[in-house]
């Protein structure tokens, strides 16, 4: 698999800092999952981080801190890495396959338009954003639309393209609230991707307005 579009420097900070959204760091963890890249990256951040952890001055503390015990779990090996390869012996990145399965085409999908289905990732009562899985038929084109918020694709399966690139498997968008765009699907393949958005999506258009209530994007 050769990975060519990665996400942006900040969000991998935000990724090796534990800030990231949790609709976000599932599709963060499964591009790392996959990329060399990435994770070679995430490591480098994540010693830049103890090293200046290292560096404060101890505080007294009336309570467990929770951050350490993260630290203390990941260090006996009780909480999976995100810096570790995919090892999920199918096409679903590792760490989707507890909530989704292995499988791509075992997915139950849900058709919202024509050549459009989704499935929908329930995340904690707490988390804010969506998180869903995007399946576009081959060649089909997604209606034009900006973001409130920012805006993470991974590519799983296929292709797509917009103004900014060609995204194949692997690759991933990571858009800010200024860009519109406007993805077509692979002519054969069609595409799958995984998404995260923080807000409602933004159509240009009245008819993809007027059903987007319907298909919850």
């Amino acid at each position: 698999m050769k990975i060519t579009h990665h996400p942006a420097a900040d969000s991998l900070m935000s990724c090796s800092a534990g800030s990231m959204p949790e609709a976000f760091a599932a599709v963060m963890a499964s591009h790392i999952s996959v990329c060399e890249t990435c994770r070679r990256d995430l490591a480098l951040m994540e010693m830049i981080g103890v090293a200046l952890f290292d560096e404060l001055l101890p505080t007294h503390l009336d309570h467990p801190a929770p951050v350490m015990e993260l630290r203390r779990r990941e260090a006996d090996g009780d909480v999976p890495s995100v810096s570790s390869a995919n090892v999920s012996g199918g096409d679903v990145p590792e760490p989707l396959v507890p909530v989704i399965g292995r499988y791509l085409d075992d997915i139950a999908w849900k058709r919202v338009a024509p050549g459009v289905s989704i499935h929908d990732i329930a995340l904690s009562p707490a988390a804010k954003g969506d998180l869903r899985l995007i399946k576009v038929a081959p060649g089909k084109t997604l209606p034009l639309h900006g973001h409130k918020g920012s805006e993470l694709t991974l590519v799983l399966r296929g292709s797509c393209r917009d103004d900014l690139g060609h995204y194949r498997a692997g690759d991933m968008s990571d858009l800010g609230e200024d860009v519109d765009h406007q993805p077509v699907a692979d002519p054969v393949e069609g595409c799958i991707c995984l998404v995260a958005t923080r807000h409602k999506l933004r159509f240009k258009s009245i008819l993809a307005r007027l059903i987007q209530p319907v298909t919850g994007m």
